[in-house]
């Protein structure tokens, strides 16, 4: 077997459109819509899919839950500009900026939490 890149993830949220607007607009991330009318957003070659815990999308995880993923993004922007961005929509920074070890190496990161507590932290390589 072969495998060479993760395709999408599913977050278990509360409300889905609040979900989607909030993905767009903090990270700027396309809307998509598929599958008769679900949406979620683009982000680079991957996507993340939304769903509520009370009509999750079939197969499921065995416990979906909403506020339990925790995941990081890469950002290409200076750090500068990635905290002034956030500053800018409110959005709270948790934790950060830190050095960390990304899966291409030395970034700084700062975390920050989506509008169901989600974890997100958002990298910046070093190189």
């Amino acid at each position: 077997m072969n495998i060479r890149d993760i395709d999408h993830i599913t977050l278990t949220v509360s409300d889905i459109e609040r979900s989607v607007r909030w993905y767009h607009e903090v990270f700027d991330l396309p809307i998509i819509e598929f599958d008769d009318g679900r949406r979620g957003v683009k982000l680079g070659k991957q996507k993340i899919n939304f769903q509520v815990a009370t009509a999750p999308h079939l197969p499921v995880a065995k416990h979906p839950t909403v506020g339990a993923a925790d995941f990081a993004i890469i950002a290409t922007d200076p750090l500068a500009n990635i905290l002034s961005h956030l500053t800018n929509y409110a959005v709270e920074i948790i934790d950060g900026p830190l050095p960390k070890q990304g899966a291409q190496g030395p970034m700084t990161s700062v975390y920050v939490r989506d509008p169901d507590e989600n974890l997100i932290e958002i990298g910046k390589y070093d190189n």
